[in-house]
Order: structure tokens, then C-alpha cells, then sequence
């Protein structure tokens, strides 16, 4: 189309406003727009319809992220509600009971709980429980009541031989998918704690549940990582939704170029098409509401990585909930007006058809830019450690959010410079090619998404790897196929402790136990040339599997060197060395101290590998040359070897374990241990990325749909020329990957880049310049999965009766 005149939008001779104006002309076009978008026949309404449903997709991600802050308060409060902080000074009364934590593992899965003994009739039950079971007992979960009866927990069930008595409430759940459970024991008794050392839990007198205690607050570097996980989860939200009101804008625009032909002035125009687009966005908010008060019904059965959430907690708070409703009609406005400002709609046509003049890149370049200069004067200043300390979150997030929507809109650009430069090639890369350049735009916005979220993923995992370790302990040297288990318990006697070896040795499966008394042990007074050893008491056939004894005799004491003097325990607890071995209190006091010497005779002895292949240096005494019964933080430590990579074998010393007493604790050696809050944040982006590709997925295919069904004439036109079916598919395939390589071109730069910056903030180092390979592998496997969903509808289109008309 050639303009002959000055026909800007605005300026020409139509343009001039006629009839009301002001709010009174907003409202009437709003109007309009909205009785177009109800009543406009069969396009109209699948134009409104898919818009609905792109809308719909994204308010239902965005309900459930306003329900975050709304989940982890209820989880919370349920999690402080029935924990036991403190014990009740003086004896047992008729409202105390005894509390002692509890806790095993089933197949890699946490099953806690604890022993109870009412010692009143008024005893309080614990919250969800009706009342306090008595001994031999047990009230469980509802999911570990199924777990129970079902063929996957046979062994389970031998750990739980307790009688049933009911069910826990949702009260006192964390989460529908918790493995949680109440024993009630005639056996606990404060004159008998169980250790404090590790996971071991000392039995408390309570009168009461619930904590007063509050969480520590997050570390200024955790709190850096929550502020771009959510960044990275809702930005791709934004920019689908905001894609999500374009669809449709060729057959919108056409029909708006009518408008202007009976008389509409430019501004109305524009004013209709906000409408049209306002009123689908609230059908879209609609639809999002209802689908997301109809699938929170089914939250309960959802479970990632040991989360799961009772649908009552998915309950978005009111502020967040109002910016949402607000946001998302607005956010549609907005998109259309700018849509149309690059479009003059005529009364003959729209310009839209014509050769569109290059897309300006300085603003593109602007926005990251802007970011950067926002994030990189913080480098250094983010405390990694510190407790308490400040972080800049709203400038952080602003920042991120500056350089993630630069590489979103850099992406137009890209594609529209580059595919100006092709030529040539076979046919059907030649009509991709064409098409591209006809509306790299459209193709650009379909990709848009995936782009924003591969980048802003690769950021957070650079964060995440580069604080790895130091929120992640470092497993131990062991093989990865669960061959090695170690349990503690309470003090027990040398027979005690003989017979207990014995029973984890008989089990089956297993190709070695060893099993002693052991306590930490320092200098008399703490300031010997000593520092701190283990003391550990066993019986003189134990012992021979721990060191090499030419003789051995109860009542003799050695002292374990490791063969390569790693460890110099000769040398800094020699014989005759005086040692302590105290408990403290919380407030880091000694509360109770026992004192013993290294007799002048011990000898001094080579370590060697015990069954586990672990060398037990320090100080070995046999029963008889010390009193077990006075080592304050005395505890029972059995290590057990079993074949590897026999699952089964681990539940059975598990079973055997809790047969001894439901107290004993069992890990497996070389676990990756996760400071609580790191963690937390990883399931939540998790479980957050997990919601968002599922939606990017969702929307890219209906984008996919909506742009092939505004080509079908095209389409049908070209297979009634004689093209062939296979070179149009391909010419589709072409015109995707295209966008999707440019895409995550500039994914990746972005995403290391900001990645890169985000370190620099907390001073850290780039771990791997290649963590992105799997995200861009994720990003890409869903592009074509989207692809090949979108092939059997374009074969449907492709057929010449879509040439028909009316």
C-alpha cells in the first residue's frame, strides 16, 4: 500500500474524532470491542476462545504462585503446632506425657515420628490424634496407613508391628503425602535419654505441643536465590500471556480496516480492539479461576520430590489475588495498543501487508543494559554466610527482569536481521524462509517464552552450582550403590552391645557389622595439646576388627593411629593424657562432665579397615577400663556392610534396627546432606519449573494452532496448486527451528551472562560453562514435541475444501 499523502495514524482526513469523547468514548468502544469479541460469529469467537484459553493458562500459574506465601504459612503453622521445643520442669503430672522424636527411611523416603508415653489422664494428644495411643499402639497418616497395606511396603510393615488405632488428621500433616506416624511406648523414660549426638533425640517431659521458636532467616545468598527462582518462574508467565492476547491480530485487523470504512476515527479503532481484547482476558481470568479452584481439588495426589500440599493451602492471599486480577486485564490492554501502534489501519486495508521498516535495536540493547548497570555495582556485596543481612531485592529482581525481557525482545530483531540474508536453498527452506520474512514477528512471539524461561534457568542453575557447596555437604567416599549403613542408640552394656552387633551380622544380606560404646573427648579443661578424639568402648573381638592387636584383655586401653598418620592421635593423645567428655546445654554451658585418664599403659596400635572399610582412629578401651554408664554423650554406633545395590538388604537392617528399639537411628553413609532452606528453594523450583514448562509447552501449541489456522486458505491453496504435502510440512518444521536456534542462541548468552553477574554478586566462580547443555536440551525437546503435535492438524488444513467460502 502507498501512501500519496500524510495518512499517519491520526492525521488523516478520517481521523478526525467525531461523537463523544473522553471516558464517555472509552466506555462505548470498550463496549464494542467486547460485543465483537461475544458476538462476532465463528471466527470471532474462536479468536476469543483461544485467547481465553492462553489467558486462562497463565492466570492459573499465576493463582498458584499468589498461593505460595499462603502454603508455606499453613505448612508452617502445622509444623510448629506439634513440635515439642522444650521439657516441663520437675516430675510427671496428670497433664505430662514423654516425647521422644523418631525416624527411619523407606526406600530413600523420610518416615518420622515419634514415642509417646502418657503419664496422666490429661496427657495432651497430639494435633490430629483423638487420643494418646497406649503401648504397642500406633496411629499413622493416611499415607503411611496405604503405604502400610500395600504390596510395595511388605517390609515396611515388619518395622511396624504396632497395633492401629486410627489415623492421623490433616491438623496434624505437613502435607497429604507425609509418612508420619505416633507409637505409643511403656519404655521411655528421662532417666534413660536417648543420645543428642547427630539424629538422636533426647526423651522430653512435655505438658503441651507447639513451637515458639521461629526459623532463622534466610541467608542474604538463599535469599538471592528465591528472589531468581521467581523471577524466572513468573516472567515467562507475563510474556505468555501477553502473547496470548495477539492471537488472531490478522483476521482482528481486517475486520477493524471495515470499522474505518464505515466512519470508526483511528483512536475508536484502537479503543474497540482494547475492548475485544480486554473482554477475552477477563473470559481468560474466568477460565484460569475455575480451573484453578478445579484442580487444587486434585493437589492432594500430586507429590514432587516428597511435596505435596492439602488443597485447603492453596488459597492465594487477597493482595497478590487482586494484583492478578487487575494485572492480567491490564497487561492485555497494554499489549494491544502497542501492537497497533505498528499498524495503520485504513479504510481500503492495513499496512501491515506492506514492507514494515526495520525494527529499531538501540531500545532492544537499552533494556539488558539498564540491568546490568543495576546488578554489577553489587558485586561483592552479597554475604554468603551472614545471618540477618541485607539484600537488594527489589533492585535484584528489577535487574534480572531487565536482562531476561532484553533477551526476549532481542529475539525479533535477531530473527528478522538473519533471515534477511538467506537465499536460495531447496524449496521448502525457501518458504520458510519467505514466510519468516513476511512475519518473523509472529514466529519470534511463539518461541518467546521458551527463550526467557532456557535463560533464566541457566542463570539460577549457575547460582545454584556456584553455592552448592556450601549449602551441600560432600557425600563420603563410597560407592553409589547403597553398600554401607551406620545406626546409633543410647549406651548399652558390653553384652548389650555384643548381642546387638550379633542380630544386624544375622541379618540377611548383610557381609559385616561392628558395633561400639562411643563418646567425643577433649583435654582435661579443654586446652591440652590434644584437641578432640572419639573414645570408643567395645569388647576385645570388636576390637581386633578395628585395630591390629598383637594381644588383648579386658581392661586394656589402646590408641588407633591410622597406618599413613593422617590423623597424629598417637602424638596428640599419648598415654597418660587426661581426658573430658561433657554435655552441653543449649545456652553452651557444660552441664555434666566426666573425667578419665589414658592409662600410662596403653598401646599405642596401627588402625585397620573395619567391615565398612572405615579406619577408626582414637582411643579403643575395653569394658572394663572405663565406665560406660558415665559418658554423658555416650552413644551406640553399629556400621553395617551388606551386598551392594541389594535395596531389600537395607530395609532389613533397618527391620532389625527397630526391633531393638524404634529409637535407633539409621542413615546410609555417603548421603548428600542439604542445609533445610537450600533444599527447600530446589523443590520449589522444581516443582515451580515443572508448572511452567508444562505451560510454556500448552501455549506454544496453541500459538502453533492459531498461526496455521489464520494460513489455512494459504495452505489449502498451495496443495490445489500441486505442492506437495511433504514440502509444506517441511517448510513449517523449518520455519520453527529457525526461530528455535536463534532463540536459544540468545538463551544461552543471556543466561550466562546474568548467570555470571548473579555470582559475582555473592563472589563466587562460574563451576561449568556448559551447565546449559540440558536446559537447552529440555527447551528444545519441547519445541518439537509441540511441533509434532501441531503436524496432524496442518494435514487436516492442507485439504483443498478449505477453499471454500460463503
Amino acid at each position: 500500500m502507498t501512501r500519496t499523502h500524510d495518512e499517519r495514524p491520526g492525521h488523516g482526513p478520517a481521523d478526525r474524532p467525531t461523537g463523544p469523547t473522553g471516558l464517555t468514548a472509552w466506555a462505548r468502544d470498550l463496549a464494542t470491542g467486547a460485543r465483537f469479541a461475544l458476538t462476532g460469529g465463528r471466527e470471532g469467537w474462536l479468536r476469543t476462545g483461544l485467547t481465553a484459553v492462553g489467558v486462562g493458562i497463565g492466570v492459573v500459574l499465576l493463582l498458584i504462585a499468589a498461593s505460595v506465601p499462603e502454603m508455606l504459612s499453613q505448612r508452617d503453622e502445622r509444623q510448629a503446632a506439634r513440635d515439642v521445643t522444650s521439657s516441663t520442669a520437675g516430675g510427671p503430672r496428670a497433664d505430662t506425657l514423654l516425647y521422644q522424636s523418631v525416624g527411619t527411611d523407606y526406600r530413600d523416603k523420610p518416615v518420622s515420628g515419634a514415642l509417646l508415653r502418657a503419664e496422666g489422664p490429661k496427657a495432651p494428644a497430639p494435633p490430629g490424634v483423638d487420643r494418646i495411643p497406649g503401648a504397642g499402639e500406633m496411629v499413622v497418616s493416611p499415607a503411611l496407613d496405604r503405604l502400610l497395606k500395600s504390596d510395595e511396603g511388605k517390609l515396611l510393615r515388619e518395622r511396624f508391628r504396632y497395633r492401629a488405632v486410627g489415623t492421623i488428621g490433616d491438623a496434624g500433616l505437613i502435607g497429604p503425602s507425609e509418612l508420619f506416624f505416633y507409637i505409643g511406648s511403656d519404655h521411655l523414660s528421662t532417666d534413660n535419654p536417648a543420645v543428642r549426638y547427630g539424629q538422636g533425640e533426647r526423651v522430653l517431659r512435655v505438658n503441651r505441643y507447639g513451637s515458639d521458636q521461629d526459623d532463622p532467616p534466610l541467608s542474604p545468598a538463599l535469599l538471592l536465590l528465591v528472589v531468581m527462582v521467581c523471577v524466572v518462574l513468573l516472567l515467562p508467565v507475563a510474556v505468555f500471556i501477553a502473547t496470548a492476547v495477539r492471537f488472531g491480530g490478522d483476521h482482528r485487523d481486517r475486520r477493524l480496516a471495515a470499522l474505518r470504512l464505515v466512519g470508526a476515527d483511528i483512536k475508536a479503532v484502537r479503543r474497540i480492539a482494547a475492548g475485544e481484547a480486554l473482554c477475552a482476558a477477563l473470559i481468560g481470568l474466568a477460565v484460569g479461576t475455575g480451573l484453578f479452584l478445579s484442580a487444587r481439588r486434585f493437589a492432594s495426589g500430586i507429590t514432587i520430590q516428597d511435596t505435596s500440599v492439602f488443597p485447603a493451602d492453596l488459597a492465594p492471599a487477597p493482595a497478590p489475588a487482586a494484583l492478578v486480577a487487575v494485572a492480567v486485564p491490564a497487561l492485555a490492554v497494554v499489549t494491544t495498543l502497542l501492537a497497533l501502534r505498528g499498524v495503520a489501519i485504513e479504510p481500503l486495508g492495513i499496512v501491515r501487508n506492506a514492507v514494515a521498516r526495520r525494527r529499531r535495536l538501540w531500545w532492544r540493547l537499552l533494556l539488558p543494559a539498564v540491568g546490568l548497570v543495576l546488578l554489577v555495582p553489587l558485586s561483592g556485596s552479597v554475604s554468603l554466610y551472614g545471618y540477618g543481612g541485607t539484600v537488594p531485592t527489589v533492585r535484584v529482581a528489577v535487574g534480572a527482569v531487565l536482562v531476561l525481557v532484553g533477551v526476549t525482545a532481542l529475539l525479533p530483531w535477531l530473527v528478522e536481521a538473519c533471515v534477511a540474508r538467506l537465499r536460495g536453498g531447496p524449496l521448502p527452506w525457501q518458504l520458510a524462509v519467505r514466510r519468516l520474512q513476511l512475519s518473523g514477528g509472529s514466529a519470534a512471539r511463539a518461541v518467546s517464552g521458551i527463550t526467557v524461561a532456557v535463560a533464566g534457568a541457566i542463570a539460577v542453575q549457575m547460582l545454584f552450582a556456584g553455592t552448592q557447596n556450601d549449602y551441600v555437604g560432600k557425600p563420603d567416599e563410597v560407592p553409589a550403590t547403597h553398600s554401607r549403613i551406620q545406626a546409633m542408640y543410647r549406651t548399652g552394656t558390653a553384652a548389650e552391645v555384643r548381642g546387638w552387633q550379633e542380630r544386624l551380622r544375622a541379618t540377611e544380606g548383610v557381609t559385616g557389622a561392628v558395633a561400639t560404646v562411643e563418646s567425643y573427648a577433649d583435654a582435661h579443661g579443654g586446652e591440652g595439646r590434644g584437641g578432640v578424639a572419639t573414645v570408643r568402648v567395645a569388647d576385645c573381638a570388636t576390637l581386633r576388627e578395628l585395630a591390629r592387636l598383637d594381644s588383648c584383655a579386658d581392661g586394656d586401653v589402646f590408641v588407633a593411629q591410622e597406618p599413613d598418620g593422617d590423623v597424629p592421635t598417637a602424638r596428640n593423645f599419648p598415654p597418660g593424657t587426661p581426658l573430658e567428655m561433657a554435655r552441653w546445654d543449649s545456652s553452651g554451658g557444660s552441664e555434666k562432665a566426666y573425667r578419665w585418664t589414658v592409662p600410662a599403659s596403653a598401646r599405642v596400635v596401627a588402625t585397620r579397615p573395619d567391615p565398612t572399610g572405615e579406619h577408626r582412629f582414637g582411643v579403643l578401651a575395653t569394658p572394663s577400663a572405663i565406665d560406660v554408664r558415665a559418658m554423658p554423650e555416650g552413644r551406640t554406633v553399629a556400621s553395617v556392610k551388606f551386598r551392594q545395590g541389594d535395596l531389600d538388604a537395607i530395609e532389613r537392617v533397618r527391620n532389625t534396627a527397630a526391633g531393638i528399639d524404634p529409637a535407633v537411628r539409621v542413615w546410609r553413609m555417603g548421603g548428600v546432606v542439604k542445609d533445610d532452606h537450600y533444599a527447600a528453594i530446589q523443590r520449589g523450583l522444581l516443582v515451580g519449573g515443572t508448572l511452567t514448562l508444562f505451560l510454556i509447552g500448552g501455549s506454544m501449541l496453541v500459538t502453533t494452532l492459531e498461526q496455521l489456522r489464520e494460513r489455512s486458505r494459504l495452505l489449502s491453496a498451495l496443495v490445489a496448486l500441486g505442492t506437495r504435502r511433504s514440502t509444506i510440512g517441511w517448510s513449517v518444521l523449518w520455519q520453527t527451528a529457525v526461530p528455535v536456534v536463534l532463540g536459544m542462541i540468545l538463551a544461552v548468552a543471556g543466561g550466562l551472562g546474568l548467570g555470571w553477574t548473579m555470582l559475582r554478586l555473592i563472589d563466587r566462580r562460574v563451576k561449568d560453562w556448559l551447565s546449559f547443555l540440558p536446559l537447552v536440551g529440555a527447551g528444545t525437546a519441547v519445541i518439537l514435541l509441540v511441533t509434532l503435535l501441531s503436524l496432524p492438524p496442518l494435514w487436516r488444513m492442507m485439504r483443498t475444501n478449505g477453499l471454500r467460502t460463503e
